[in-house]
């Protein structure tokens, strides 16, 4: 391991997320992965936001488990560090879920939070 691989915070994928984006990404065209990405706004002062992309940046962190890709752009991984990335379905419906032990606060929707 490099000494920047040492350095990257760990954000990491649930099995339950996996399959689901594994799932998403056989519909799609080779080489499109889920980003992730942090922006100002929402309810609570930041939110995730998720779409599929087809281009990966240099500086991208990239997750991969069985099957699934999974891209944070440089500027967005800094908020997540330590983060777990979950699928939830359960009875209010099905959606992504981001477990970040920074946040102090978080929306009832699950994708705006405060650090």
């Amino acid at each position: 391991m490099t000494a920047a691989q040492t350095t990257q915070p760990e954000v990491t994928l649930s099995a339950n997320a996996a399959q689901r984006i594994a799932t998403l990404l056989a519909r799609e065209a080779g080489g499109t992965a889920l980003r992730i990405r942090v922006d100002g706004g929402g309810c609570s002062g930041f939110q995730y936001n998720f779409d599929l992309d087809d281009r990966r940046g240099d500086d991208d962190f990239v997750i991969e488990r069985d099957g699934a890709v999974v891209l944070i752009d440089a500027t967005s991984l800094p908020f997540m560090s330590g983060s777990e990335i979950d699928f939830v379905n359960d009875l209010m419906g099905q959606s992504f879920q981001v477990n970040n032990p920074n946040a102090t606060a978080s929306c009832g929707c699950g994708t705006s939070f405060s650090i």
